[in-house]
């Protein structure tokens, strides 16, 4: 097999436990580009997952304590800080179609979800593109992610507009209007899936939505912190 980033080829040692592995064509990363990620690592912010001293409330999360979606959304855990190569990445999978590209987070996604929310029963929620940005990728990368994390999976929510968060500023995400509707209502914990969280702000929309269509906890998952 090849690395999903550099092409190279992936000779790993044969043992009778990797042997499956190899013959099932597994997807990954070489150690070369593995070095390369991200991981977060501990102390972070108790409430969003970014790298905080001594696990302190970041500075983000306690303006969020002050805005009207204030204790709509729980908990954020993401695996990755957004550093270049995670960017460039992002790029690639998100916005060059190289579809493939998440299966070398797959064992990292569901690792850390069981580790966040180990035996809990849990409903996921991928957030939704427009129809056109869907188009325009040919795939939703939340619901890519969510497709990997062995939960049931709900499409409650619809895209009422196809405004780019990326081409906002951070004042103008804050202050957006809400860009989603729900279309099936959920109950119990609910857990949001995206690939960023940047503000929060799209989180904390959907995660006020749901709450109000029934849910009684909503967290969110995404693969990288900014």
């Amino acid at each position: 097999m090849y690395c999903l980033w550099c092409q190279e080829e992936i000779v790993p040692e044969v043992t009778w436990t990797t042997i499956f592995k190899i013959q099932g064509d597994q997807k990954d990363f070489c150690e070369q580009c593995k070095s390369k990620l991200p991981f977060i690592q501990s102390p972070t912010c108790p409430k969003c997952c970014r790298p905080s001293p001594q696990e302190q409330i970041c500075p983000d999360c306690l303006r969020w304590e002050k805005h009207p979606l204030a204790n709509t959304l729980h908990q954020n855990i993401s695996i990755f800080t957004y550093s270049l190569f995670m960017k460039e990445v992002m790029s690639k999978w998100k916005y060059r179609g190289d579809y493939e590209i998440i299966y070398a987070f797959k064992k990292e996604m569901k690792q850390k979800l069981h580790q966040a929310f180990q035996h809990k029963e849990l409903t996921i929620v991928p957030i939704p593109l427009s129809k056109a940005r869907y188009k325009e990728r040919g795939f939703n990368q939340a619901e890519a992610i969510a497709n990997f994390m062995e939960k049931p999976i709900v499409h409650a929510l619809e895209r009422i507009h196809n405004e780019k968060q990326a081409k906002k500023s951070r004042r103008e995400r804050l202050q957006s209007e809400n860009p989603f509707r729900v279309v099936k209502d959920v109950f119990g914990h609910v857990v949001i899936i995206d690939d960023l969280y940047t503000t929060g702000a799209t989180l904390h929309w959907a995660a006020s939505l749901l709450k109000q269509h029934g849910a009684a906890q909503v967290d969110s998952f995404t693969l990288i912190r900014s």
